[in-house]
Parts: C-alpha cells; sequence; structure tokens
C-alpha cells in the first residue's frame, strides 16, 4: 500500500488535504470516486518533488449532502443511540433508510470499519463530502466523554439551526430576485409581441407619435433584431467572468467584502453569521471540543469569506493568549453588543451560555429583519410590476389622443 496526498475544495471553496493507501493512483482514484471527492491533485506521498498525477473528477455525478440530511441523520441516530440500539445496528438502519447513494455508501464503509474497532469519528473523517468537521468534532467529544446520543442530539438541533437561518437568507434575497425576474419579463414580453402589434395600427391611422412612444417602438425593433442575439451572449459571458472572478480568493473576498455594504442586506448577513458563529461555538465548547479547534471549525462552516478570515486571525490572536472577545473585537465583523457579551462571559465563566443567549438574540433578529424586509419590499415590488406595466401601456395608448385630434 502507498500513501497518496490528495488536496480538494470544499463545498463552502476551502481548500482541504486528505492522505489515503491505496496500491496504485487508479486505485486512489477508485477510492476518492467512491467518497464522492473532488480531487485537484493526487501526488505519492513519499515523492520529494510535486510530480504526481493531476486530475480533476469532473464527471462526478454524486453531489454533496444536504445541512437538513445531515440533521435528519443525528436525529435519529441519536434516537437509536439512547434507545439502547447498538451502535452497527443503527448504522445498519440508517443506511437502509438513506435515499442518496453517497450516503448509504458511506454508511456501509462506515458499518465495516467500526465493525472492524474503529471509533465513529475515525471512520467519517474518511468521508470529508458527508460528515463535515463540525459533525466529526462532536461525534469524537461526545465518544470520548460516553454522551454520543446527547452529543448527538445537540447536533441535529444545531444544524437545524442552522439550515433555518440558511433559509431565512434565502428567502429575504429569493423575493426580491424572483419578482424582479418576472417583472422583466413581462416587460420583454409585452415589448416584443405587442408593441408591434400596436405599430402597425400606428402607421396605418398615420398618427404622429409621442417621444415615449416612439421609444418604446424603437426599443420593441431593437429587441427584435440581431442585436438580440449579442445582448443575451453578453450577459452570458458577463456572468460566466463574474463565476470566475469569485472563484478566485481575491475575488470572493471582494464580493463577500462587498455584501456586507449592501444596506439592508448587509446587516442580515452579518447577524445571521453572529447568530450561525455564537451557536455553533457554544455547542462545541459545551461538547469539550477546545478553543482552537472550534474556532477552526466555526471558520470553515462561515460561507463569507471576509468573516472566516477574521476568525481565522483571531484564532492566532487566541493561541497567543489574547481573549477571543478582544481579538474579534479588532476586526470589526459582528457587533458591538455581541463582542461586549462574549466579554462579559469570558470574565464571569459563562462563555457558553453567554454565546447561546448571543445566538438566541440575534436569531430573533433574523427573524425579525426578514419579516420586516418582506412586508417592505412586497408592495415595493407591486409598485415596481406596475410601473413597467403602465409604461408599455401608456406608450400605446398615448397616440390614441393624436389619432382623435386627427379624426377630427
Amino acid at each position: 500500500m502507498t500513501a497518496f496526498f490528495v488536496t480538494y475544495t470544499t463545498n463552502s471553496g476551502r481548500k482541504r488535504e486528505l492522505t489515503i493507501q491505496a496500491d496504485s493512483p487508479a486505485s486512489a482514484r477508485r477510492e476518492l470516486r467512491r467518497r464522492g471527492i473532488l480531487a485537484n491533485t493526487l501526488v505519492r506521498k513519499e515523492s520529494i518533488a510535486p510530480t504526481g498525477e493531476t486530475f480533476d473528477f469532473r464527471n462526478l455525478i454524486e453531489g454533496g449532502i444536504s445541512i437538513r440530511e445531515k440533521a435528519l441523520f443525528a436525529s435519529k441516530l441519536s434516537a437509536l443511540v439512547d434507545a439502547g440500539v447498538p451502535i452497527l445496528r443503527s448504522l445498519d438502519l440508517m443506511r437502509t433508510q438513506q435515499r442518496s447513494t453517497l450516503f448509504r455508501k458511506a454508511l456501509t464503509s462506515m458499518t465495516r470499519e467500526v465493525n472492524q474497532g474503529e471509533s465513529l469519528g475515525n471512520s467519517m473523517r474518511r468521508w470529508p463530502q458527508v460528515f463535515d468537521n463540525l459533525t466529526i468534532a462532536l461525534v469524537e467529544a461526545g465518544e470520548a466523554g460516553g454522551v454520543l446520543d446527547e452529543t448527538l442530539k445537540r447536533l441535529a438541533i444545531l444544524l437545524e439551526d442552522n439550515a433555518k437561518l440558511q433559509n431565512q437568507i434565502k428567502g429575504a434575497l429569493g423575493y426580491p430576485i424572483t419578482v424582479l425576474v418576472i417583472a422583466i419579463a413581462v416587460f420583454l414580453g409585452m415589448t416584443v409581441f405587442l408593441i408591434p402589434t400596436f405599430s402597425t395600427i400606428f402607421d396605418q391611422l398615420g398618427a404622429k407619435l409621442p417621444l415615449f412612444t416612439q421609444m418604446m417602438l424603437d426599443l420593441s425593433k431593437l429587441l427584435r433584431s440581431s442585436f438580440s442575439f449579442f445582448l443575451v451572449g453578453g450577459i452570458g459571458i458577463g456572468a460566466y467572468m463574474f463565476s470566475r472572478y469569485y472563484a478566485t480568493p481575491t475575488g470572493r473576498r471582494s464580493v463577500d467584502s462587498f455584501s456586507l455594504k449592501i444596506p439592508l442586506f448587509g446587516d442580515l448577513i452579518q447577524k445571521t453569521a453572529t447568530a450561525q458563529f455564537c451557536r455553533t461555538l457554544s455547542c462545541l465548547s459545551k461538547a469539550g471540543v477546545p478553543i482552537l479547534m472550534s474556532l477552526e471549525i466555526v471558520r470553515d462552516i462561515t460561507s463569507n469569506t471576509l468573516i472566516g478570515d477574521a476568525i481565522s486571525s483571531s484564532r492566532n490572536d487566541v493561541s497567543e493568549g489574547v481573549p477571543l472577545s478582544a481579538a474579534l473585537e479588532v476586526k470589526k465583523v459582528f457587533p458591538d453588543m455581541a463582542i461586549s457579551m462574549m466579554a462579559i462571559g469570558e470574565e464571569t465563566g459563562e462563555m457558553d451560555a453567554m454565546l447561546s443567549k448571543v445566538a438566541d438574540f440575534y436569531e430573533d433578529e433574523v427573524a425579525a429583519t426578514v419579516k420586516a424586509m418582506t412586508s417592505m419590499l412586497e408592495p415595493v415590488m407591486i409598485v415596481l410590476v406596475g410601473v413597467i406595466v403602465g409604461s408599455v401601456l401608456l406608450a400605446m395608448y398615448l397616440p390614441m389622443f393624436s389619432v382623435f385630434e386627427h379624426i377630427r
């Protein structure tokens, strides 16, 4: 068996490393495919220079596992363990209930490895596309403390809370975007298909067209010409270039930094990140996970690169003896109230409870902000659609007055 060094990128864009044992590069490829890992490089670990084979699994069809699937897995496994079902039997039952092929493969492999004496946490580490560092750390802490059922239950609640926060963000961002897309589609449909019909009528009547109507007619002709193909192509190229730019560390950092400055939405993103940070750190701390490892895990699950960099930098400060609240205060990525409550928790020795209270507060803030934004955006979107449709109709009916004058 030969050790192979593998680098890959997680769903959140983080670079990760993995060492696997295989007889040959081909065997290593098969093992990676089985685990659902999209590898960037594959190098023999004993090689002095990185001259190993590089490949991409572009045809990998098995996607990652959603947070809700992980939460459901943790909840069911917790109930089985709490009921006294042996861990091997529990894993086998969970395997038969999984719809995801990748998840079933992982559970099959885990059952075999645990049966051979491997710990559950170590067997999970071999499936990074199924189990993230947060899940693995809590499972290992539960195994070490003999409270695996409680830890799994806590993990399920934490994952559900994270999924709820993500859905709230998607809902707040998705509603205006959906309505805007519909409004643009209605406008284009009326401009391309409705206006030409009126244009023929106006030509037959010989009426003098108002400036606004003439502009709409010119726009209709432009959209029905070959220009529309160049426009669609330009939009497609622009979207592709943006995705390529966002895939780079500099591009992602710039976009994430800009997103925090967007009115209303930037504040919502910050509150969501604060709630997720505090809830996850509190859960890890209660489970007995070391603070430096906890900060590394929290950094990995943070979707905003700017906030993730701040947590990583704070982790370095904490390793040198700086209090967490003081390290985060310098970074200016979390609200002052959250930092102050963290400082109080450090002073009183109740950091876990204080982080939980901060998470509760900002989760309520996120829910209230999303509700307020939705209530505010609904009439705005309705007015926007009305203005778009009304503009087209107005352009079509304005010439009627000239027609009536011409008839007189």
